[in-house]
């Protein structure tokens, strides 16, 4: 095993994974920005070091310095967390050249799943289901508008690279295409440096249900069940759950195996997920691969009992998995929710210092935490402060734990999501598991 590892990440997922490395016996060295000084995440590892500006580009994206950190630190590995560098392919390159393991697939991989017209050709071959649609860029608005034709409206205009919705819109007429098209490309290009769009048919009120997949370097890969993530609010997940209220055992298995299916038809290694869109009648489609640990990482835990941190170090570290499909348990029901630093009425983001910060406690409750009583929420970084996970021996009882726990959850200085999310728990369609993608558009809020 490693003997120390750098995280280069921030927020909770830096002290998440900093967490799991101490109950190994792993040192660990971490970076912050000069916004971040005084961050959970800083006084919790061994070492810590300063890493630039406040700004993302100057600091946790500045692969350089980084790579300098990593060898001034000695550390043995990089974890590189969710979001920011976790899948930039010339990152992991870079970490591979160094002599430093990348925890997390190969850079090969990254760049394959990273680009998602390339995705859907290789799931396709793979023979996993895909949305229907094009497998090449679009030239033009032109171009669009002939595939959408040929596919039938309505489609998703969708950018190849990068995601949370950029690029990405809705659109039901060729006249919305050539309104559409060259705005999207533009965003996509000017976010993600590849300005490549494709086309998919829309799947009417879909589940956004995705698969947690690990895999090892000798050929074992295993489905670790699914994480219902259809709450979203333009297009960012605020409320998942495990296991999907809505698959029966057949379908489950069906995306199980379909997930390993794609896993291994890329060599994949490490945890990832293979999202997807399930439809009215359960036929499910390939939407993406993330090629990393996702934020909602903690429900699948919370119903296996495994900790997927410590599983990602054993692999990367060259060990292979000591347990088969067969072993992998299902026990009870765990919903998260994203506590954001934003409006609830806009979802504007809400930065400025946090007065007071209490937090409740009980049976089944898990936190994930970025902050402190005094903690300074700045404008520079994802707006997610904390994550809240319940657990129960069923959905009703974690609802209800969830509910109890939200009514308990004290912010001041800030505003915060809190209230949103009240809403969705205790509305009468959440209550019955009617969550589909639409859910807040339909029974909150646009």
């Amino acid at each position: 095993m490693f003997k120390k590892i750098l995280i280069a990440n921030r927020g909770e997922i830096a002290s998440r994974v900093i967490r799991t490395c101490k109950s190994l016996g792993i040192a660990t060295a971490c970076i912050y920005s000069e916004a971040d000084k005084e961050a959970p995440h800083v006084k919790m590892a061994d070492e810590a070091y300063g890493v630039g500006g406040p700004k993302v580009a100057e600091s946790y994206l500045n692969i350089d310095k980084i790579l300098e950190i990593a060898r001034l630190s000695k550390a043995d590995a990089i974890h590189p967390g969710y979001g920011l560098l976790s899948e930039n392919a010339e990152f992991a390159r870079l970490c591979e050249e160094a002599g430093i393991v990348f925890i997390g697939p190969s850079a090969d991989v990254i760049s394959r799943m990273g680009s998602k017209i390339e995705a859907r050709n290789i799931m396709e071959k793979a023979g996993v289901p895909v949305v229907p649609g094009i497998s090449y860029p679009l030239a033009d608005a032109e171009e669009a508008a002939r595939a959408a034709d040929r596919i039938g409206y309505p489609v998703m205009l969708k950018a190849s690279a990068g995601g949370g919705g950029i690029g990405m819109q809705i659109v039901r007429s060729e006249a919305e295409i050539h309104k559409a098209f060259e705005g999207n490309r533009k965003r996509a290009s000017d976010f993600f440096g590849d300005g490549a769009m494709y086309i998919e048919k829309v799947v009417e009120n879909p589940r956004h249900i995705e698969i947690q997949i690990l895999a090892d370097s000798y050929g074992n890969t295993v489905y670790l069940w699914e994480r219902e993530c259809s709450i979203q609010r333009r297009h960012q997940k605020v409320v998942e759950e495990a296991p999907s209220t809505y698959l029966d055992e057949l379908t489950r298995g069906k995306m199980g195996e379909a997930a390993v299916r794609a896993a291994k038809s890329i060599g994949y290694r490490n945890a990832g997920t293979i999202e997807f869109l399930v439809d009215e009648n359960k036929n499910f489609y390939f939407l993406e691969m993330n090629t990393r640990l996702q934020v909602e990482h903690t429900i699948t835990e919370e119903i296996t009992g495994l900790d997927l941190v410590a599983e990602q170090l054993r692999i990367a570290a060259g060990h292979s998995l000591n347990f088969g499909q067969s072993d992998v348990k299902r026990d009870g029901h765990a919903i998260e929710v994203r506590i954001y630093a934003e409006d609830p009425k806009t979802f504007f983001p809400s930065p400025g210092t946090i007065t007071e910060f209490a937090i409740p406690e009980g049976p089944g409750i898990r936190h994930e935490l970025a902050v402190h009583e005094g903690s300074v929420v700045t404008p520079f970084y994802d707006p997610m402060i904390a994550k809240l996970v319940v657990t129960g021996k069923d959905r009703d009882e974690a609802m209800d734990r969830l509910q109890a726990a939200l009514a308990h959850y004290h912010v001041q200085g800030i505003k915060t999501n809190i209230p949103m999310l009240q809403e969705v728990i205790a509305h009468p369609a959440f209550r019955s598991g009617d969550t589909t993608t639409g859910f807040v558009a339909k029974y909150l809020r646009s």
